[in-house]
C-alpha cells in the first residue's frame, strides 16, 4: 500500500519535502506552495483544504514552540486578531462550498499571495518600537482573514503579514510571530470546521506521509542555514511559481 503509493505520488512528496526544508531554513511556513502543489494533481478538492491545513500546523508549530521561548509573542496584541478569527475560520471551514466556487476563490488567493510575495521587500516595518494597535479594528481583520482561511484551506499569515507590517503593527520579528500563532490556530480551526460537516474525506494514506515528510524536511531545515537562496529571493521565486498556478486555475474555471 505505502509502496504503491509512493510510486504514485513521488512527485508531490518529493515537492513537499524540497518547500518544507527551503521554508523553514528561512523561517517559512510554505502553506501557500503546499496548495499550490496540491491544486494541480488529481485529488478530490474537499481533501485538498484538510491535507494543506494539517501540513500547516506541522510546519508551524515548531516556529510557534520557538517564538514562545523567546518571548516574541505579545498576548495583548494577539488576543485580539484571533478572538474573530478562530471561530470565523471554523465556519469558513465547516461551509460546504462546490468545487467551481473553491477553486475560483483558490485562484484569486494564490494570486494575491503571489503579488503580496513578489513585493515584500518593500513591506517592511520601519518603526523598531511597538505602536499601539487598535484592539478593534485587528479584531475585524483577524476575522474576515480567519474566514477566507478556513474556507480555503490556508492559515491566513499570507494576508495577515503583509497587512501588520504595511500598518507598522510591530517590528519585524513580533510580526513573524504573530503570524506563525495566527497560521497554527487557525489552521486548527478550520480543520476543525471541515472534520465537523458531514462530507468531510480525507486519504489518510496520502496525508500521512505528506506529514511525516514535511516534519523531516521541516526539522532539516530549521537546522542549517541556506546561503543558496536569501529569503526574497525565495519569496520572488515561489511567487512566480503561484501565480502560474494561479492563472491555470482562474482561466480553466472562469472560462
Amino acid at each position: 500500500m505505502i509502496i504503491d503509493i509512493f510510486l504514485e505520488f513521488w512527485h508531490i512528496i518529493l515537492l513537499f519535502f524540497i518547500v518544507a526544508i527551503l521554508y523553514s531554513s528561512v523561517g517559512f511556513g510554505g502553506g501557500s506552495s503546499y496548495l499550490a502543489i496540491l491544486a494541480l494533481t488529481g485529488i478530490v478538492f474537499t481533501q485538498i483544504r484538510a491535507t494543506a491545513l494539517l501540513c500547516n500546523i506541522v510546519v508551524v508549530s515548531g516556529n510557534v514552540l520557538l517564538f514562545y521561548h523567546q518571548k516574541k509573542l505579545d498576548w495583548k496584541k494577539i488576543t485580539p486578531l484571533v478572538a474573530f478569527s478562530i471561530p470565523l475560520a471554523y465556519i469558513g471551514g465547516y461551509l460546504k462550498i462546490n468545487q467551481q466556487i473553491f477553486f475560483i476563490l483558490l485562484g484569486i488567493t494564490l494570486l494575491f499571495a503571489a503579488i503580496t510575495m513578489w513585493l515584500s521587500k518593500k513591506i517592511v516595518a520601519i518603526d523598531e518600537h511597538n505602536k499601539k494597535s487598535s484592539p478593534i479594528k485587528n479584531a475585524g481583520y483577524g476575522g474576515i482573514i480567519g474566514f477566507i482561511s478556513g474556507m480555503v484551506g490556508i492559515g491566513g499569515g499570507i494576508f495577515l503579514a503583509p497587512l501588520l507590517h504595511l500598518t507598522n503593527w510591530d517590528i519585524p520579528k513580533k510580526i513573524a510571530a504573530t503570524a506563525s500563532f495566527f497560521i497554527l490556530v487557525n489552521s486548527f480551526a478550520g480543520l476543525m470546521g471541515q472534520y465537523s460537516n458531514p462530507d468531510f474525506e480525507i486519504d489518510w494514506n496520502l496525508t500521512s506521509i505528506l506529514l511525516i515528510t514535511v516534519f523531516i524536511g521541516g526539522q532539516i531545515g530549521s537546522r542549517i542555514s541556506t546561503k543558496s537562496f536569501t529569503p526574497i529571493q525565495l519569496k520572488k521565486a515561489t511567487a512566480i511559481l503561484i501565480a502560474f498556478v494561479s492563472i491555470r486555475i482562474l482561466i480553466k474555471y472562469l472560462f
